[in-house]
């Protein structure tokens, strides 16, 4: 059973007394421990795909099945819940809470949820340990370094124990270096956690590493083609 199933997903933003249509009937499906990249330019729609199996917005049409399960009509609380409960999110601009230190950040959506810090503390150090942040649990983000600080982002979203992590242009504010770090760390958690990762990026490293690439133009999308597999080659060659 596929982790993802998208079936003829349709997003339409009502702007004035203008339709702007984002997505046009999008089949999408996603393994469990999958690393995949989805592609495209500025206005193609590959935030509003990744807002929707992001449970942050609601396709206008079309199902979405999460493990198995329809998600596309839950109310909004529902959402919150499975959100919280099955999806972790890395973000370019990293979203820290600046008055939280490392471990106070990584444990924040954890106790948003309701669970005990007393439970919750032990896991979060050993995350923390897990991208290599254990010295600097009590530092806040503006004493870290944009990669340390993605680290924390990173570990933010795999303290809730996610089955799926969605990374909205991870590597964009980062060095060379830096991104090469973060990608092998996040790369080994793929591989020993099996986490699924879902990126989108207009970084070339980015679609190096992956093993899928999903091409999105015009709110369509091209999976597994001929075009899509010659990009990937093309990127490993450059």
């Amino acid at each position: 059973m596929a982790l993802i199933q998208l079936k003829n997903i349709h997003k339409a933003y009502e702007l004035g007394k203008t339709t702007v249509t984002a997505l046009r009937g999008v089949d999408l499906e996603v393994q469990g421990g999958e690393f995949t990249v989805v592609m495209g330019p500025s206005g193609s729609g590959k935030t509003t795909l990744l807002n929707i199996i992001g449970l942050l917005d609601r396709a206008s049409s079309g199902s979405y099945r999460l493990e198995g399960e329809e998600v596309g009509d839950r109310d909004f609380n529902d959402l919150a819940e499975l959100r919280n409960r099955k999806i972790g999110f890395i973000f370019q601009s990293f979203n820290l809470i600046p008055v939280l230190n490392v471990l106070e950040n990584i444990e924040f959506p954890c106790l948003i949820a309701g669970e005990s810090k007393r439970t919750l503390r032990e896991r979060a150090e050993r995350v923390a340990a897990d991208v290599g942040l254990s010295q600097f649990l009590h530092h806040r983000p503006d004493e870290l370094s944009g990669g340390q600080r993605q680290r924390v982002a990173i570990a933010r979203a795999l303290v809730t124990q996610p089955q799926l992590v969605l990374a909205d242009e991870p590597t964009a504010n980062l060095d060379s270096a830096t991104s090469e770090q973060i990608l092998d760390l996040m790369e080994e958690l793929n591989r020993t956690r099996h986490v699924t990762f879902l990126f989108s990026t207009h970084d070339p490293r980015v679609m190096r590493r992956a093993r899928r690439v999903v091409r999105i133009a015009d709110g369509v999308l091209v999976d597994g083609t001929a075009e899509a597999r010659h990009e990937t080659r093309m990127l490993e060659m450059a």
